[in-house]
């Protein structure tokens, strides 16, 4: 048990740390205003003009992301063979449990790692939190998902009255097969995706628990969120009104701003990774792609998922957090029309259309929503809206955003129109069946031959052991 003393000592350091912190102030710089936008005027040529029938006339727009570098559409039709799993792996978790402890241990040390804080805590107290963490520790109780590397779970943490934790909380546990990881070079991806984690804390980022590992699979345990993808409300009611679009896409800005002051790019932002919780408030979720770059840096990767992957990305020109900026746009455009600005069943074609086709602007909204898709599909990075170092300030001062006041926005007193239907916090009728339906079952997986790919993995958030009482 952490004694009384123990968790004030702790709170107390962690709070001290805290008072220390400051955000630099950013330098205005004049937004560009004088450039041509590669856009064509109103189309009246669309095929799909009317809202109502957007989705009904393209359904392969929205239903197919086969060009996802991360993994299939969640509406991808999955073979029977994928519904037929074994259930061994769990039989094997003693064994695993020993590899976990050594890897806690090398993790942990003598500290916490507290968004980017290092809370002091006793050798004893580190060793005895993380080398209980494993997946005998969560109950499985649905999937809810599935990509390239493997599932996410809905579970329940399992109580242990000796630990003082937070015994029977519902989760979602993303887990992925390290063989898989290796064989597709993804490891720095993997590795980058739980780093990031444990630095984000923001009311619409979703927030990391734990992290472990066996021999065979890495596990990350995170906030269940069980409105479902924002993809998949967009996909039921095929384009959302601009006051509705307005909210999400202020949300979804409110997030990304807050990993760019970080020097955190997503890198894969489509509505697949955007969740919706119980109160119609978007949450960003999966950080596979994302990357720590310096304001002046660049990557060269090719990542992400076409349909939302910015002409730098493409070209291979270096990008940086301007990238994301397009994904907005993308999205923006997406729930405005209920499909993608590009798209074309050829991967290379598509990706002719992203770096040279003219953006027909939808002619059914506002202006000011023109004004706004403008800004962020510009095609040259240097002169997107966003782009600098007080970019961010930029898109919130745009007159589409006038009636969001940003601080109540981000203390969440916003109340969205929309909420999903949700039946208590284990709900999943917001999930599609394609993944509720499969067995769920943590199926087996090969052990790859190099061991030494995913050192330090382990992690433990303060907050169920700083709080309990």
């Amino acid at each position: 048990m952490v004694s009384t003393s123990q968790k004030k000592s702790i709170h107390s350091l962690l709070a001290a740390n805290l008072s220390k912190l400051s955000i630099p102030s950013s330098s205005s710089s004049s937004s560009t205003s004088n450039h041509d936008f590669d856009f064509c005027p109103f189309s009246s040529d669309d095929p799909n003009p009317s809202p109502s029938t957007a989705i009904l006339g393209s359904p392969q727009v929205i239903q197919s992301r086969s060009h996802s570098f991360v993994g299939p559409s969640p509406r991808f039709a999955q073979s029977s063979n994928s519904l037929f799993l074994l259930n061994e792996e769990l039989d094997s978790q003693s064994e695993d449990d020993a590899e976990e402890t050594d890897d806690d241990r090398s993790r942990l040390g003598t500290d916490f790692a507290v968004d980017g804080i290092h809370v002091g805590a006793s050798h004893d107290l580190a060793e005895k939190v993380a080398s209980k963490i494993g997946p005998g520790d969560f109950q499985i109780l649905r999937v809810v998902g599935q990509g390239a590397f493997g599932k996410v779970f809905l579970v329940r943490k399992k109580c242990d009255p000796s630990d003082g934790a937070d015994g029977d909380g519902i989760f979602a546990m993303k887990v992925m097969r390290k063989e898989t990881i290796i064989k597709k070079n993804h490891v720095d991806y993997m590795k980058a995706e739980r780093d990031i984690l444990t630095k984000v804390v923001h009311p619409f980022i979703v927030q990391l628990r734990y992290s472990f590992q066996t021999k065979s699979k890495l596990y990350l345990i995170l906030d269940f969120i069980n409105g479902g993808h924002l993809f998949f409300h967009l996909y039921r009611q095929g384009i959302f009104s601009e006051d509705q679009a307005r909210i999400y896409t202020a949300e979804i800005v409110s997030a990304v701003s807050h990993l760019h002051k970080s020097g955190i790019v997503h890198r894969d932002l489509k509505p697949e990774n955007i969740l919706m919780d119980a109160e119609g408030h978007v949450m960003l979720t999966d950080f596979g792609m994302a990357k720590e770059i310096d304001e002046s840096g660049r990557s060269n990767s090719l990542c992400g998922t076409i349909e939302y992957m910015a002409p730098e990305i493409i070209l291979a020109k270096g990008h940086n957090k301007e990238a994301d900026w397009w994904s907005i746009g993308i999205l923006l455009y997406e729930m405005l029309t209920g499909k993608a600005p590009f798209t074309h069943a050829n991967r290379k074609k598509l990706q002719e259309k992203i770096v040279k086709e003219k953006v027909k602007l939808p002619p059914m909204v506002s202006s000011e929503a023109h004004s706004l898709l403008k800004g962020l599909l510009q095609k040259d990075p240097s002169i997107r809206l966003g782009n600098g170092p007080n970019g961010d300030e930029q898109i919130k001062t745009h007159k589409w955003f006038r009636s969001i006041n940003w601080k109540k926005l981000e203390a969440r007193e916003f109340q969205p129109k929309f909420k999903p239907d949700v039946n208590g916090i284990d709900c999943t009728a917001n999930f599609d069946q394609c993944w509720t339906a499969m067995p769920p079952v943590d199926s087996p997986a090969s052990t790859p031959t190099a061991s030494d790919h995913f050192q330090g993995y382990t992690y433990v958030a303060p907050n169920p052991w700083l709080s309990s009482g």
